[in-house]
């Protein structure tokens, strides 16, 4: 794959390459932003580092944790999955290996998964932006800026890394809150109200990044007020983090 420069013509600025565009998201996001309104909407490099990191992560997970304790720790976590289990013993032995093989697959088909996610949720950005506050992003850019916008996500699972390495005890280690970057992760889930513990767990200082990233790329591309992509953003985001706190008290 390659990242072809645009040929700038009189009085237009010259596309940035895809290694600026990365650099710029850290420095200075508007440039990025601006760039991929001008129609460079190349994401595939991001994409990579994405997957790249996230086979890492893969790797340090089954090596120091294990995936057999990491979907122990889960049922654990679970109170009525647990209790469950305990009536029925006969049953843990196949909800262990159902559990394991979707754990697996999820990290195994994670870069097919993260596609998945930006399709599905930049087509509801795209149609709020669009329909609600009169912009004229097109789906291909808004995907784009989400692609980069996740860019500060990567910090959470370099520093999960830092975490495992440092030699975390393998029995406390929780996949789906594995780095100090919210308020969660200093809570014990076993004693804190599984709604509070959702709660703290979404205030993590890499989400609202990209969450602050992604309003302003988005107004950016829609040719709209910073507020009103972020209003878009951090709205749907409310919605989202509602729902997993009821989903939480509905499984504990």
């Amino acid at each position: 794959m390659s990242d072809p420069e645009v040929q700038p013509v009189a009085g237009q600025t010259p596309g940035l390459t895809q290694w600026q565009r990365l650099a710029n998201i850290f420095t200075a996001p508007s440039k990025t932003f601006a760039d991929i309104k001008r129609g460079n909407k190349s994401w595939w490099m991001p994409f990579i580092i994405f997957a790249l990191v996230g086979y890492i992560l893969f790797g340090v997970v089954a090596s120091r944790i294990g995936m057999q304790q990491v979907v122990e720790n889960q049922i654990h976590l679970n109170a009525k999955q647990e209790e469950n289990l305990t009536q029925h013993p006969e049953q843990r032995e196949m909800t262990m290996k159902i559990s394991l093989g979707i754990t697996e697959g999820i990290f195994i088909g994670n870069p097919l998964l993260v596609l998945a996610i930006l399709a599905v949720g930049s087509l509801g950005l795209w149609a709020t932006i669009n329909f609600l506050f009169g912009g004229k992003a097109t789906f291909g850019s808004i995907f784009t800026v989400w692609m980069y916008a996740g860019l500060p996500g990567l910090i959470k699972v370099l520093l999960g890394i830092v975490v495992i390495f440092a030699g975390v005890a393998p029995e406390s280690f929780n996949i789906k809150n594995y780095a100090p970057t919210n308020l969660g992760a200093f809570l014990n889930p076993l004693d804190t109200n599984a709604a509070l513990y959702s709660l703290a767990s979404s205030i993590d200082f890499t989400t609202i990044w990209t969450l602050v990233l992604l309003g302003m790329g988005t107004a950016i591309v829609a040719g709209v007020k910073r507020g009103s992509g972020y209003i878009a953003v951090f709205a749907w985001w409310a919605v989202f983090v509602l729902i997993g706190a009821g989903a939480a008290i509905a499984m504990s």
